[in-house]
């Protein structure tokens, strides 16, 4: 198995599922998992469904410049590191965006999202 195809392929699904409904991103998050969302902890796989889907915007696309990743511990985690723009519906201007996700393996072999940071980048 290929850590950069996996994170290639996690990508493509986590951003088209984010734009396309948000609350389909649930089973990508277990109990265990933590996402921090511009400095603000949220600890659930509900909970972050929750904080993403009440984001002050109904639609948004993802442009994705950057994908990097590495083996992450005895494991078999990966560390997937991803940067690009967010296209928000009405808006003129494309924010950009950094995002760190930490995937663990499942005894299924997919991976689930462990940890998972996201910033936008300010110029």
């Amino acid at each position: 198995m290929d850590p950069d195809s996996v994170a290639k392929a996690f990508v493509e699904h986590y951003y088209s599922t984010f734009d396309a409904n948000r609350a389909g991103l649930a089973n990508l998050y277990q109990e265990g998992s933590m996402l921090t969302f511009e400095g603000q902890k949220i600890m659930g796989s509900q909970n972050i469904v929750a904080k993403l889907t009440s984001l002050p915007f109904q639609q948004c696309k993802h442009h994705i410049t950057t994908v990097d990743c590495q083996p992450s511990g005895p494991a078999g985690g990966m560390l997937v590191f991803v940067s690009g723009n967010l296209q928000l519906a009405g808006e003129q201007h494309a924010l950009k965006f950094s995002q760190m996700f930490h995937l663990m393996p499942t005894p299924q072999g997919s991976f689930y999202v462990f940890n998972d940071i996201f910033r936008l980048n300010y110029a």
